[in-house]
């Protein structure tokens, strides 16, 4: 299994949570429901990266909505970066157990409205996908 730095760790926390986060707050719904889901959804991450998730509390960006944003997608690009260096697979299965993980997210009251479209898209693309 690949170890990761504490440093490597805390972007890869920022960017699994705060993707979760994003879709989450996106428009009105049931964050106990969402979060429930996301969290359920996290058991897909490679066995290492959710091991550097679980080695700590997550860590979200401080600041304004738009600076938790740009920081979360920052942090979601640096991780497809660390992970591609090591293991394109890994980044691969990294990269769709993130946008499963805000698909379930978005669809866990049973709809996903535009703005969560739009949250989710942006991961995506902060992804490569």
């Amino acid at each position: 299994m690949i170890e990761y730095t504490d440093g490597e760790s805390r972007t890869l926390r920022t960017a699994v949570y705060g993707a979760m986060v994003l879709v989450s707050v996106a428009e009105e719904g049931s964050l106990d429901q969402e979060s429930h889901a996301g969290i359920r959804a996290m058991a897909a991450l490679p066995p290492s990266v959710r091991a550097a998730v679980d080695s700590g509390a997550p860590e979200l960006p401080a600041g304004s909505v738009a600076d938790v944003e740009h920081g979360v997608l920052t942090a979601l690009r640096d991780s497809m970066a660390l992970l591609t260096a090591r293991s394109a697979a890994e980044a691969d299965a990294f990269a769709e157990a993130v946008v499963a993980m805000c698909g379930r997210v978005a669809t866990a009251d049973g709809h996903v409205g535009r703005d969560e479209h739009a949250a989710v898209t942006r991961v995506r693309h902060a992804l490569g996908r």
